[in-house]
C-alpha cells in the first residue's frame, strides 16, 4: 500500500534582470508571515551570494556558485551561470533532499523560489525547467503544485519595442516552463520615471488592441524595418492571446495582497483555504473595492494620475 504524498504549494519567481524577482520574494515572505502562513525561501540564484534579504532554507550556493565555475573553468558570468544550472539538473537529489527536510519538518509550508534572471534560462535552456519538471512530478517524494510568476520591469511601457518585445519573451516563457502562469508588471510605482507612457494602466495589463501602440513608433524611414518586426512579433501575442498582466507594487499592501490571490488560485492553494479566502473578500469590500475589472489597478491608476498633477 503506497502512502499518499503531502501536497505543497509555491511559486517560482522568473524574469530578466532587474525585474524585482528577490525584492518580491522578500515582500511575499513577509507579507505571507504576517498572514500566518509559512513561506519558505529557495535560492536557486548562484550569483546572488550576497546577504539576501530573506531568511533562506535552501541555498544553491551551498552547492555550487557562480565565482567558482567562473575562476575553476575560465567561464565568463553566463557561461557560468549555464554550468551552475545544469550542475544543478545533474545533482538534482541534492535540491529535492533540502526541500523534502522542510516538508517533513513543516507543517503546510508555502515554497517561493527565486532564480536567476538571465533570459536564456527560462525562454529555451531546459535546465531550469527539467529541475522544476522533476520536482512537480509524480516521482517526487511530496506533491509540489507550483505557479510560475514572470516579472517584466513597467519602465518597458514606455518605450513600444520594448513592451512589444517583453510580450514575447513572457508569451515564449508560459510555454517553456508549462505550468500555471501569472505575469506581473512590477516597480509600478516607478511606471513612468523612465519617459511618458502613451496610454492607461488598464491598456498594458490587458494586452489590448497592440496596433494602436505601433502606430505611436517612431515613422522615420530607417525606422521601417524595426516597425515591420515589432508588428509581426506583436502578430503574434496577439494569435495566441494569452498574455496580461498584473501590476505590483510591493510597497502597497493591496496590491501584493491582490497578486498573491491570482498565484493562490492559479496553483490550486485557495481551494485548501477557503476561510483565509472570505477574509480577503471582506478585506476588499470593507475597503469600498470589488473585483470587477475597472476596479482592480483603480488604486495605482489614481495614485498615477495624482503624480501627474
Amino acid at each position: 500500500m503506497s502512502t499518499e504524498r503531502k501536497v505543497v504549494f509555491g511559486l517560482l519567481a522568473i524574469g530578466p534582470p532587474g525585474s524585482g524577482k528577490t525584492t518580491f520574494c522578500n515582500a511575499t515572505y513577509q507579507h505571507l508571515k504576517e498572514r500566518g502562513r509559512k513561506p519558505v525561501v529557495v535560492n536557486l540564484d548562484p550569483g546572488n551570494d550576497v546577504t539576501l534579504p530573506y531568511p533562506c532554507e535552501v541555498d544553491i550556493t551551498t552547492l555550487i556558485k557562480c565565482e567558482d565555475a567562473m575562476s575553476t573553468l575560465n567561464l565568463g558570468p553566463n557561461g557560468a551561470l549555464l554550468y551552475c544550472m545544469e550542475y544543478l539538473e545533474t545533482n538534482f537529489e541534492w535540491l529535492q533532499n533540502e526541500m523534502n527536510k522542510v516538508v517533513d519538518k513543516e507543517n503546510d509550508p508555502y515554497f517561493i523560489i527565486d532564480s536567476p534572471g538571465q533570459v536564456e534560462l527560462h525562454v529555451h535552456h531546459n535546465s531550469i525547467k527539467n529541475v522544476i519538471k522533476n520536482l512537480t512530478s509524480k516521482q517526487n517524494p511530496f506533491d509540489l503544485r507550483l505557479c510560475a510568476v514572470n516579472l517584466v520591469d513597467s519602465h518597458y511601457c514606455s518605450d513600444p519595442g520594448k513592451y512589444i518585445s517583453a510580450l514575447l519573451t513572457s508569451l515564449a516563457t508560459m510555454v517553456h516552463f508549462e505550468l500555471p502562469h501569472v505575469n506581473i508588471l512590477s516597480k509600478i510605482d516607478l511606471m513612468e520615471k523612465s519617459g511618458k507612457v502613451m496610454f492607461g494602466l488598464d491598456y498594458f495589463c490587458d494586452v489590448l488592441d497592440l496596433n494602436h501602440l505601433l502606430d505611436t513608433m517612431d515613422s522615420h524611414p530607417f525606422m521601417e524595418k524595426y516597425k515591420r518586426l515589432s508588428k509581426a512579433i506583436a502578430g503574434v501575442v496577439e494569435d495566441y492571446s494569452l498574455v496580461s498582466f498584473a501590476a505590483l507594487d510591493v510597497n502597497n499592501v493591496k496590491t501584493l495582497i491582490a497578486t498573491m490571490r491570482l498565484i493562490d488560485k492559479a496553483n490550486g492553494f485557495y481551494l485548501t483555504n477557503i476561510e483565509t479566502e472570505e477574509q480577503l473578500q471582506r478585506f476588499f469590500v470593507d475597503s469600498g473595492e470589488s473585483d470587477f475589472d475597472y476596479a482592480k489597478n483603480f488604486e495605482i491608476r489614481e495614485k498615477l494620475m495624482s503624480d501627474d498633477l
